[in-house]
C-alpha cells in the first residue's frame, strides 16, 4: 500500500539534520529489539545518535557486530527474487560494517519512487486475474491523493451539519483513537514472554448489561465504565453519523444505551473477546443477533477506514516531500502504517446464507460517500442468495416476505421453525469472498490481496491452505496481516468442525512466502518481529460454548490487550421436557479430561450394556454427541453382534429410511444416533422405548426434543451418563445451580421427573 520507497532503509539509529521541524514531533527511532547500538553516521547526518540529538548531547558509540536479524533475514529471502531487496540486503549490511553511502552503487539508492499500495500482480490467488490491476491502482491511488485535502473539509463541514445535541460527538483524533494506540504500542521482551506462557489471570468482573444473569470479567483494568460519549465513541467522524442516522431511522432513540453501542465500546477495546450466551436471529433472536453484527460492522469498518486515511496520509507526505524528509522516512516511526500483505479484517461464518446477511449489512452501514458503486453485487446475490437488494426499504420488503413464507411452512412442515430459518436458504457452507474499499466504490469478489476484509467458511479457507500445501505456485499469504479475526455463528461452525477454525487461526500472521508487491520500508516493527499474533483481536461469538471454542480462546488467542469473556448462570432446559418421564443421571469418574472418553466408554460397557444386551424389548436409542463416540460404539455394538441400525452424518438417504423403518418395526433392537444427524436433519423417530444419552448434546434445545421422541411409549424410560467434564453442557440443561450440585456432590445418581 502506498508509494513504493525507491531508497532502502538505512541505518536506523541516525536522523538527518535537513529533516523538517513538523516531522520531528514523537519520533521514535526504530530499532530491532537485539540491536543495542546505532551504526555509524551516514553522510547525510550530522554525526549525532537520534537519542543524543533530541537532548543535544553528542557522543560517539562503537560498532558492535552482530548475527542478522528477522528483518535481515526477510530481506536476504525476498531478495533472492527481487534485485532492488537484494540491494537493499546489501545496503544494510553495508551500513552495519561502518561503511558509508558513497561506497554503493550509485543506482543502489536513487530509485524513483513508485505506486505500490493496490498493485495487484500476487502470485498467490485463484480467484480473480491480476491483469490491469497495477493500472487500477495508480488511478485510485492518485485519486486519494489529491482529494486527501477535500475529505478533511469534508469531515469538517459534517461537524457543522450535526445537531447541537451532537456536537460533542465527533470523530477521536487520530492521535487518541484507540486504534492508534493499539497499533503504536511497543511490547517489552517481558510482556512478549509473558503473553508466550498463555497463562491468564481475570482480574475483574462486571454485570451484562440487559442480562441480569450474565456478568462481563476480564484480565487486567476495567475498562467498561470509561467510555468517552464525546469522541463519537472512537468512530470515525463519518461512520459514527452514519450509523447514528441508521439507527434512529429503525426506531432507536437512546443511542449511548444501545446493545449495539455497548457492544462496539468493547470490539474497540481491541481486546480478545468471547461472547457466548448470544441469542441467534434462527431462534427467535433477530433484534440481539443484529445487535452484535452491527457493533463488529462498525469495529471492522472503522479499522479498515483508519487504516487507509494514515496510509493515504503518508503517501501524500512522502509525494511533497521526496527530497527533504528521505532520511526521516528512513528511520522514522511515523511513516510504518503496512502489514504484509493488505488484508487486515477476516469474519469466519459457518453459511452462505449468513454470509450474505452480513454483507448486506455491511453495505447499508457503510456512509453513502464510500458506497457510490457497490461492484459485483448481482453476483454476489446470485451465488449467496436470490434477487438483488437495492435500498433498505426493499430489504425490509423482502424481509418480510420471508419471514411470511417462513411462518406458512411452519404450519405445513413437521420441522422446528429455527430448523427452517437456518437451512431454508442458501446452505452453502464452502465460500470465500475479497471486499475492497476505495473512496467512494465498495468493490466486491476483489482479489485476496487487494481486499481491506475477507469473509469465508472454515472449509473454504481450509481448502486453499491445503492447495498451497501441495501446489508450489499457490499461497495463503494474505492470511499473514489479519489484525481482527470475527468468528460469528460458532456454534453452529462446531457442527461442522471446530477443527477448521483451528487450523485457519495457526495459518494466521505468518511471515509471507513472497513479498506481493508490498513496501518492505512501510513494514510495522512488530510485523518484521513476528509479534503480529500479539496484536490480533479475535472476536468469538455465538450462543454456547464448549470446551473446543474455550480451549480456541486460552489458547490461540494471546493479544496483548487482554482477554474479555461473557459468564453466565443458565435456567435450563428440562422444563420443555413435555412428558412425564423419569430422567436419570449417572455419573462416571474421570481423572482428566483426556481420561473422560475412556471413562465414559468403559462405564457404558460394564455398567449399562449388560442391562439392555439380553433384553427382549426393543426400541432402545443411543445417542452420541461426537463423531468419534459414533464409530466406537458401532464398533463396539458389532464386536457383541447386537441388533442395531445406525442414523448418522454420512449415512446414505435409503440407509437413513431403511434404518428408521427396521427400528420402528422392531427388527433392530438399538438405533445409534447423533447430535450433527439431528442437527442436519431433525429427524423424529418413532418407537423409540428406551433412550439412552451417551452424551449430553451441545445445543441445549436438541435434549427436549430428543426426550419428547418417547411420546407413545409404554415403559419410557431416560438414562443420561456425564462426567465432571461436561459441567458445560450439564449446565445449560439442567441449570447452573443442580449442574454444580451434581458434579460435586458424593451421590452419583440423580433423578429428574
Amino acid at each position: 500500500m502506498g508509494k513504493r520507497l525507491g531508497r532502502k532503509r538505512g541505518a536506523r539509529g541516525l536522523k538527518g539534520t535537513n529533516t523538517p521541524a513538523k516531522y520531528d514531533t514523537s519520533k521514535r527511532v526504530r530499532r530491532r529489539t537485539e540491536e543495542k547500538v546505532a551504526s555509524s553516521p551516514s553522510p547525510s547526518s550530522s554525526g549525532e545518535s537520534s537519542d543524543e540529538q533530541s537532548s543535544g548531547v553528542a557522543s560517539e558509540e562503537e560498532v558492535v557486530y552482530k548475527e542478522p536479524s528477522m528483518y535481515d533475514n526477510l530481506l536476504f529471502t525476498l531478495g533472492t527474487g527481487s534485485e532492488s531487496l537484494a540491494n537493499a540486503y546489501k545496503r544494510r549490511r553495508r551500513d552495519e560494517e561502518g561503511r558509508s553511502d558513497s561506497e554503493e552503487d550509485i543506482n543502489g539508492g536513487s530509485e524513483s519512487l513508485t505506486v505500490s499500495e493496490e498493485e495487484d500482480n500476487e502470485e498467490g490467488t485463484d480467484d480473480e486475474s491480476a491483469r490491469g490491476h497495477a493500472s487500477e491502482s495508480i488511478m485510485e491511488q492518485s485519486e486519494d491523493a489529491e482529494t486527501e485535502d477535500d475529505n478533511e473539509a469534508s469531515d469538517t463541514d459534517q461537524m457543522h451539519d450535526l445537531d447541537v445535541d451532537d456536537q460533542s460527538a465527533v470523530g477521536a483524533s487520530e492521535s487518541t483513537s484507540s486504534f492508534t494506540s493499539h497499533v503504536g504500542h511497543k511490547l517489552s521482551k517481558e510482556e512478549v514472554d509473558n503473553l508466550t506462557r498463555r497463562k491468564w489471570k481475570y482480574n475483574w468482573e462486571m454485570p451484562a448489561f440487559d442480562m441480569s444473569s450474565c456478568k462481563w470479567m476480564g484480565t487486567g483494568e476495567s475498562f467498561l465504565k470509561d467510555v468517552n460519549t464525546s469522541s463519537g465513541y472512537d468512530l470515525k467522524l463519518k461512520l459514527y453519523k452514519h450509523w447514528l442516522e441508521n439507527y434512529k431511522t429503525s426506531g432507536g432513540n437512546d443511542f449511548h444505551s444501545s446493545k449495539q453501542r455497548l457492544f462496539f465500546s468493547l470490539c474497540n477495546s481491541y481486546r480478545d473477546i468471547l461472547y457466548c450466551n448470544k441469542k441467534p436471529f434462527y431462534l427467535k433472536g433477530q433484534e440481539e443477533d443484529s445487535c452484535i453484527m452491527d457493533a463488529y460492522i462498525m469495529h471492522a469498518l472503522n479499522h479498515i477506514f483508519r487504516t487507509g486515511d494514515l496510509v493515504t496520509k503518508n503517501d501524500s507526505k512522502v509525494a511533497k516531500h521526496q527530497e527533504t524528509v528521505k532520511e526521516e522516512i528512513l528511520t522514522g516511526d511515523s511513516f510504518l502504517d503496512h502489514g504484509f500483505t493488505r488484508p487486515k479484517v477476516l469474519i469466519l461464518l459457518p453459511l452462505a446464507s449468513i454470509a450474505l446477511r452480513v454483507v448486506k449489512r455491511l453495505i447499508q452501514l457503510t456512509p453513502s460517500s464510500s458506497k457510490v458503486n457497490v461492484e459485483h453485487i448481482d453476483r454476489f446475490s446470485d451465488e449467496f442468495g436470490t434477487g438483488v437488494v437495492e435500498d433498505d426499504q426493499e430489504q425490509n420488503e423482502l424481509f418480510q416476505k420471508v419471514q411470511d413464507y417462513e411462518n406458512s411452512k411452519v404450519q405445513k412442515s413437521s420441522k422446528p421453525s429455527d430448523f427452517q430459518v437456518l437451512f431454508g436458504a442458501n446452505n452453502n457452507d464452502h465460500f470465500m469472498i475479497g471486499i475492497k474499499f476505495t473512496r467512494r466504490t465498495i468493490k466486491l469478489y476483489s482479489d485476496f490481496y487487494s481486499s481491506d476484509m475477507i469473509i469465508a467458511s472454515p472449509l473454504g479457507l481450509i481448502t486453499k491452505i491445503g492447495e498451497a500445501e501441495v501446489e508450489k505456485e499457490k499461497d495463503v499469504d494474505y492470511l499473514s496481516s489479519i489484525e481482527v479475526l470475527v468468528i460469528d455463528h460458532a456454534d453452529v461452525i462446531s457442527m461442522q468442525n471446530w477443527s477448521h477454525v483451528n487450523s485457519v487461526v495457526e495459518q494466521l500472521n505468518r511471515i509471507p512466502s513472497k513479498q506481493h508487491g508490498t513496501d518492505i520500508m512501510r513494514i510495522r516493527q512488530w510485523y518484521l518481529d513476528g509479534h503480529a499474533q500479539f496484536y490480533r483481536q479475535t472476536i468469538i461469538l455465538g450462543s454456547y460454548l464448549n470446551p473446543d471454542m474455550n480451549a480456541s480462546f486460552n489458547h490461540h488467542c494471546v493479544n496483548y490487550q487482554g482477554k474479555v469473556k461473557l459468564v453466565c448462570e443458565y435456567k435450563g432446559a428440562l422444563a420443555k421436557v413435555l412428558l412425564q418421564v423419569r430422567q436419570i443421571y449417572e455419573r462416571f469418574d474421570a481423572d482428566s479430561v483426556v481420561d473422560s472418553d475412556d471413562a465414559r466408554f468403559e462405564y457404558f460397557t460394564t455398567k449399562v450394556f449388560p442391562k439392555i444386551k439380553d433384553s427382549i424389548q426393543g426400541g432402545i436409542m443411543l445417542f452420541v454427541s461426537s463423531y468419534f463416540e459414533y464409530v466406537r460404539i458401532r464398533n463396539f455394538l458389532k464386536s457383541q453382534n447386537s441388533s442395531f441400525c445406525l442414523l448418522g452424518e454420512y449415512t446414505k438417504q435409503s440407509d437413513i429410511s431403511r434404518a428408521r423403518v427396521w427400528f420402528f418395526e422392531g427388527k433392530r433392537k438399538i438405533m445409534l444416533y447423533t447430535e450433527r444427524a439431528h442437527f442436519y436433519h431433525r429427524y423424529k423417530i418413532r418407537g423409540i422405548q428406551n433412550l439412552i444419552i451417551y452424551s449430553l448434546p451441545e445445543r441445549k434445545e436438541f435434549y427436549p426434543e430428543i426426550v419428547n421422541m418417547l411420546e407413545g411409549s409404554h415403559n419410557m424410560t431416560c438414562t443420561v451418563l456425564f462426567s465432571r467434564f461436561d459441567q458445560f453442557r450439564l449446565e445449560r440443561i439442567v441449570g447452573s445451580g443442580p449442574a454444580k450440585r451434581m458434579v460435586a456432590s458424593e451421590k452419583n445418581v440423580f433423578v429428574f421427573c
